[in-house]
């Protein structure tokens, strides 16, 4: 069942979904989700392309935001809570699901989703914030299209033989996302936190975190109350703000 308040539109192509939210922001009164069935300039973090095989889906909600800047960039966790719940939903499984941060979702130790946040300035008198999520659907990338050291791409229908579309998900997703997002303005980060970590990828274990200038190696101990990774390295703990994490 569609959220109530959650407007919605779906277009045949778009250069990118986070490029139309900007377009579209200053007519919008309350929260936005576009879904672009075909997406020629998808962006991924640090701007580094974002490919996008046919079948797979490209979404992005704009929402009004009110919290401060370090407060709304913890959406990256209600959105990574959302896409882990609506996987859940079709498939039925969440054995083989995990959440690596900062803000990617993994299917059998594979990359099948990831989130943007871009802010959108002010209009109207409110902040707003898009909140832009690719997933491997139907299909990956081929391996040589990443970084090299990134984890392998996979699309939920080989890992999981599951075959949705653009339009089923993202009404699956739209009503999982309006879930935590309510959870969020509820209880802050703190109602968050415990089931995100419950769901996280190698904690416990040793990875490594590279910023634009260091590289820390150490055991994944946890994630702090503002959302930062926290490693024991042999040098003490470290609190990491935004990195690329490698294992």
């Amino acid at each position: 069942m569609w959220p109530e308040g959650y407007g919605r539109r779906v277009l045949a192509e778009v250069d990118s979904t986070n490029a139309e939210a900007a377009r579209i922001v200053p007519g919008l009164t309350g929260p936005e989700w576009i879904l672009g069935l075909t997406q020629v300039a998808g962006r991924g973090r640090r701007g580094r392309p974002w490919t996008m095989p046919a079948g797979n889906f490209a979404g992005t909600l704009v929402l009004p935001v009110s919290e401060p800047p370090q407060v709304v960039a913890l959406r990256s966790f209600v959105a990574s809570l959302a896409l882990y719940e609506a996987f859940v939903a079709v498939t039925g499984r969440s054995d083989m699901l995990a959440l690596k941060w900062p803000n990617d979702v993994l299917v059998n130790g594979g990359k099948v989703a990831g989130i943007l946040l871009e802010s959108l300035g002010r209009h109207a008198g409110r902040d707003w914030l898009a909140i832009g999520m690719g997933v491997n659907l139907a299909g990956a990338p081929d391996v040589g299209e990443v970084e090299p050291g990134a984890l392998r791409p996979v699309s939920l229908r080989s890992e999981a033989g599951v075959r949705v579309t653009p339009e089923e998900f993202l009404t699956v997703l739209a009503a999982a996302y309006a879930r935590e997002e309510a959870r969020f303005v509820a209880l802050g980060f703190a109602g968050l936190r415990d089931a995100w970590l419950s769901r996280a990828a190698r904690l416990g274990a040793v990875i490594t975190a590279r910023t634009g200038r260091h590289e820390f190696t150490g055991t994944f101990e946890t994630v702090d109350d503002a959302g930062n990774l926290v490693l024991r390295t042999a040098s003490g703990r470290q609190a990491i703000a935004a990195a690329d994490v490698f294992f």
